[in-house]
């Protein structure tokens, strides 16, 4: 992004304003979360296009600047050798740039008809464990399945999906149709091994995840029940992944699956495993050990600097305020969302802790709507496939902040992890296990209460 651009930080002002009637079928009342800034002092009061896109209004001289290096590491488009810049690419990778999946800093999706997969990826692996409790990964696949090669390096595979209607009707007889998504590998270039799990994922927002890393494990743990002990159906749990930096084991906190502990780390495996970029924490090529996959030399093609700047990014980027705050269909939706239940796993305000080296993101009172635990969301939307202590039908509470703003910045409504819901109310439908009571509860309302749920998460 251009210098340009950070000029007008917090100075745009472009809050969403325009009301909606309220055909409730009962009197709003008043809402719970009054607080619009989202993200505390990191808040931006924008709800353009580029909302995902601009740091934190608080940070000093020296975080401004490093967020500004990670911007344009983030940015970054990787060739294959010998170029003097950016090269290492491949030699099988899924995309180019950390950008290409998380275009303005937002939400991927699945392909359209005749697309390849741009924003979209498959984790890969077969039963049992790694050394460190890890998925298993799938001999001459790996962990991940790449879907591009440089030249003359086929693919490890192509995968196509089709969609199977689900038919459904909501108590006041208004019928709706969900669609459940079919994946199949071809084109591998060895045969798939019996037994690989495959599991969709589509590109998640990176604006406040610095915020979320700056929440102190006990707090988390403090929204745990793995037991459910005060029986009300919930029964969150953390996961506990291996740390590549420390070399221990620790709570998870990012990806679908709570499978990363830090950003630091996501990005350093995200550069190996979307793009086939060696560093000093990952510094073998994800293909090591396949007969197409060249590993004589180990040297990192990413140094630790550009890895701490693209994860300094990730961290200080600004959350969008809330916006209509005071529209009375967005304060019925509020008295909606709770009554289902929904804030159980959604909860709405969490606080950080101090960050020694983050002053920025210390102390704050943030609205993120997550709870960063894992909970069982039922066999609609399982994949089946374990990533150390998560199983097959577990799945991290997402954040909601700014989820309203998906359309503009984004440029569609495609949600839950592998984007088979086309709107807010299907991702509703879609819930189980855990949320199934919640999705009864909304599947029983009237219309004029539906669609105020609605508005109100739109208004996140």
């Amino acid at each position: 992004m251009a210098l340009s651009r950070y000029s007008t930080t917090a100075l745009l002002g472009l809050v969403l304003v325009a009301g909606c009637g309220n055909d409730s079928t009962t009197e709003p009342t008043p809402p719970t979360t009054t607080d619009a800034r989202s993200g505390g002092q990191t808040t931006i009061i924008n709800a353009s296009s580029a909302a995902f896109s601009f740091p934190a209004p608080n940070l000093d001289g020296d975080a401004f600047n490093l967020h500004v290096e990670g911007d344009a590491a983030f940015e970054a488009t990787f060739v294959t050798a010998p170029a003097s810049v950016n090269a290492g690419l491949g030699p099988v990778y899924n995309n180019t740039s950390c950008i290409s999946c998380h275009a303005r800093d937002g939400r991927g999706r699945p392909p359209f008809a005749g697309e390849n997969f741009s924003s979209m990826l498959f984790r890969i692996s077969i039963p049992g464990a790694d050394n460190q409790g890890g998925p298993n990964p799938v001999p001459g696949f790996g962990g991940q399945l790449q879907d591009r090669g440089v030249f003359g390096i086929p693919a490890e595979g192509k995968v196509s999906v089709t969609y199977i209607d689900r038919q459904g009707t909501f108590a006041d007889g208004l019928p709706y149709t969900l669609r459940e998504p079919r994946y199949v590998v071809a084109s591998s270039y060895r045969p798939i091994p019996a037994g690989m799990m495959l599991s969709p994922r589509v590109a998640p927002p990176v604006f406040g995840l610095g915020l979320l890393e700056a929440i102190p494990e006990s707090a988390l743990l403090a929204n745990a029940d793995p037991s459910d002990q005060n029986g009300d159906g919930i029964s969150g749990r953390a996961n506990y992944v291996w740390d590549a930096q420390a070399n221990n084991t620790t709570i998870g906190r990012f990806g679908w699956k709570a499978n990363t502990p830090s950003l630091l780390q996501q990005a350093a495996a995200a550069y190996n495993n979307d793009m086939g970029i060696t560093s000093t924490m990952f510094t073998l090529e994800t293909c090591h050990g396949q007969p197409q996959c060249d590993t004589s030399s180990n040297d990192p093609e990413v140094d630790l600097q550009t890895l701490k700047a693209a994860a300094h990014y990730t961290a200080t980027l600004a959350v969008p305020a809330r916006r209509v705050l005071n529209d009375p269909k967005v304060q019925r939706g509020e008295v909606v969302f709770r009554a289902a239940n929904c804030n159980s796993c959604h909860i709405e305000t969490l606080h950080t802790g101090v960050a020694p080296d983050a002053p920025y993101l210390s102390n704050q009172i943030i609205h993120p709507y997550t709870d960063l635990l894992l909970h069982d969301m039922g066999e609609g939307l399982a994949d089946n496939r374990p990533d150390y202590l998560a199983d097959g039908r577990e799945w991290r509470t997402p954040p909601l902040w700014g989820i309203g703003l998906t359309r503009i910045v984004s440029g569609h409504t495609f949600f839950l992890h592998d984007g088979r819901a086309r709107d807010l109310m299907e991702a509703i439908l879609w819930h189980g296990g855990e949320a199934e009571a919640a999705r009864n509860y909304v599947q029983q309302l009237p219309r004029a209460d539906r669609d105020a749920l609605i508005v109100f998460l739109e208004s996140l």
